[in-house]
């Protein structure tokens, strides 16, 4: 694919998921007047919300096992249309029975993007796969402006179905745009990423997939109870303010948009995601273990913005990376599976803290700890089946990158050289000096690590050396034969 086609896609790609993250709290944010126009309690109408998970856990791993078969394009649409009549038909429906079935399709609607989405990003080769990042933004995007929208349609007294409408809106021209595009063919891989996956073994295999499903559970987990507990957890355990409980939200959210542009930088300058699970979780781990037991509120402020940065900031992106790249023949199927975990966890997770708040919200809110240490383990095992990476791809990005340095380092010597020459010209000295040239070498045996490498490093600084004389050379060559100017020639005469 071209630069501008991959371009023109991914924006369109991440267009769905601003409209993704409308749709993620668009029920919860509205619950006063759908309880209202359902005439319902508030109690029925977080009934209904449910029916997302229900829908996420139905369709992740059958519409991901199917996109391998009928291509991402199709379930980018079919993700699309499902949104479409959740956003245009719940704010109309007064019946409980068909909200819930449309809650439900907004459910299968995530699974559908995701599903061609996520794949759609590695096949597009390069460097993408840091695209699937950038997803965590525009979903976060999403979530801050609909409290917004929906705050200022309550204070003029507007229809409250607006803020469904706004969405729909945008769905319908991204519709149009999406399908003037091409997607890249499904299931390729490039070279690196299909010696990789085809370099481990099958046992190597088998306990990085376990480790990785694991993951898109527990990484899930981590946020689900965080964002659920956090603010009820400081005000009764803690004593802290409402306004502090909210404001340590506030920054979670903060760090977690902040972490995944720095997750993204860091992939596109080439780090690899595997590098980057174990520092992250141990980073939030540390954070969240600071925010359960701390009681100062500025501590406490800190350590949720870093909690947001290292748990929320890219990292369930970075797993399914992984996963992806382990599979590159079945990325859709393996899509599902990371987040049918997902959904596992939002729906267990809501069940079991539930039952340990009986006993205090402290007890519910340190159960994250567990889930904590349990994700690092995770990550532990992952790292250590995926082994080092020593595929012949990744040794020659490491050559690219150590080539790199070495010709800045060789563009500084050179201009050092030129001073030399210079110098050298003006005292009337020969280009060649062998007494030096003989010190240098003798300095590169005494510096170098390895004695078998020695005659080798001498050689090249031999051929640098012998560049360095040619090029001082040409320079006076080049000097000696310009015109000296008239002025000059008068000024000469004259002495």
């Amino acid at each position: 694919m071209s630069k501008s086609t991959r371009r023109q896609l991914s924006a369109s790609l991440y267009l769905n998921y601003l409209v993704h993250g409308l749709g993620l709290i668009i029920l919860a944010q509205n619950m006063q007047a759908l309880s209202q126009h359902w005439q319902t309690p508030i109690a029925t109408v977080s009934y209904v919300v449910s029916g997302v998970g229900i829908g996420r856990l139905l369709a992740y791993f059958i519409f991901g096992s199917l996109s391998d078969r009928y291509g991402r394009k199709v379930f980018v649409n079919i993700g699309m249309l499902s949104y479409l009549i959740f956003f245009v038909g719940m704010a109309f429906v007064k019946n409980i029975q068909v909200a819930y079935a449309l809650a439900m399709l907004a459910g299968i609607a995530n699974s559908a993007l995701d599903s061609g989405t996520y794949t759609t990003f590695i096949e597009m080769g390069g460097k993408q796969g840091s695209a699937n990042i950038l997803l965590k933004a525009f979903i976060s995007v999403g979530e801050f402006v609909l409290p917004l929208l929906v705050v200022s349609l309550e204070a003029k007294q507007l229809w409250y179905g607006w803020s469904f409408m706004l969405p729909a809106a945008i769905l319908i021209v991204n519709f149009w745009f999406l399908n003037r595009q091409a997607f890249p063919a499904k299931n390729q891989a490039d070279a690196q990423t299909a010696e990789t996956a085809a370099g481990l073994s099958k046992l190597r295999r088998w306990l990085a997939t376990i480790g990785l499903a694991g993951y898109g559970y527990t990484s899930m987990a981590l946020m689900i109870l965080y964002t659920q507990w956090i603010s009820l957890f400081v005000t009764t355990e803690m004593g802290y303010h409402q306004v502090v409980a909210h404001l340590l939200l506030s920054l979670y959210s903060i760090g977690s948009i902040t972490g995944v542009l720095v997750i993204f930088l860091l992939l596109r300058l080439g780090l690899a995601e595997k590098h980057l699970l174990i520092p992250m979780n141990v980073i939030s781990l540390v954070a969240l273990l600071v925010v359960s037991e701390t009681h100062w509120a500025w501590l406490s402020m800190l350590a949720s913005f870093i909690f947001g940065f290292a748990a929320a900031g890219g990292v369930l992106q970075v797993g399914v990376n992984l996963l992806l790249k382990l599979y590159p023949r079945i990325k859709g199927r393996m899509t599902g599976l990371y987040f049918t975990c997902g959904s596992v966890a939002s729906f267990t997770i809501p069940l079991i803290t539930g039952w340990l708040s009986k006993q205090s919200i402290g007890a519910a809110m340190r159960f994250d700890l567990v889930i904590g240490f349990a994700g690092l383990a995770l990550v532990l095992l992952t790292v250590w089946a995926l082994g080092p990476s020593r595929s012949l791809a990744h040794e020659r990005r490491q050559i690219n990158q150590i080539d790199q340095q070495i010709v800045k380092l060789l563009n500084q010597r050179f201009e050092t050289v030129t001073v030399i020459g210079e110098l050298k010209q003006a005292s009337q000295l020969p280009v060649l000096d062998a007494k030096r040239e003989t010190i240098v070498l003798d300095r590169v045996a005494s510096q170098s690590r390895k004695a078998a490498h020695t005659p080798y490093l001498q050689a090249i600084y031999q051929a640098i050396m012998a560049n360095s004389r040619d090029y001082q050379t040409q320079r006076n060559t080049q000097a000696a034969a310009q015109p000296t100017p008239k002025s000059t020639k008068e000024e000469l005469s004259n002495d």
